[in-house]
């Protein structure tokens, strides 16, 4: 499982947003994959059963706050944790831009895009046909790439329509 936590803990965080958040998904998945160890089927594809579960997690603890919403941070406990953050440019500009997708939108993304997952693999860890993976891959390059020109009116009435 060594070998994949750069890519879980790069998921992760693209998922949540959040560095705690993401070292708490990644430590979830982890413990769930060693929990349940033995349901893994030996010669299938590792990376792609941890990504499974990682998903499941996320989609299950999004549901979860949607019926229990917590209070939001006060605005000077938002700004002290915008102050930590480093400044980096175009790649802040792309995690912002991805932040704006359709969830299911942005998980499509960062699985073939950033994780190089295969349709196939994307289809599977998703638990949706792979037709849907090429459809929302299309829409979601095509909002990021109206985002990322500027044009989030747009990106913004296309995801209305």
């Amino acid at each position: 499982m060594t070998p994949h936590l750069p890519r879980l803990r790069r998921y992760a965080r693209a998922l949540t947003g959040e560095r705690s958040a993401a070292d708490d998904l990644v430590q979830d998945t982890l413990e769930r994959a060693l929990s349940r160890f033995h349901l893994w089927r030996q010669g299938s594809d590792l990376r792609a059963w941890l990504f499974t579960i990682m998903h499941n997690i996320y989609v299950n603890q999004t549901r979860s706050r949607i019926r229990h919403p917590q209070e939001p941070l006060d605005e000077s406990d938002a700004n002290e944790l915008r102050s930590r953050e480093p400044d980096w440019g175009e790649l802040r500009d792309i995690d912002e831009a991805l932040a704006r997708l359709p969830g299911d939108q942005r998980s499509v993304v960062l699985l073939v895009g950033v994780e190089q997952f295969t349709y196939e693999e994307a289809a599977q860890v998703l638990d949706i046909p792979i037709g849907t993976v090429m459809s929302r891959l299309s829409r979601g390059r095509e909002r990021l790439r109206l985002l990322l020109n500027g044009d989030s009116r747009t990106a913004t009435l296309k995801v209305v329509k």
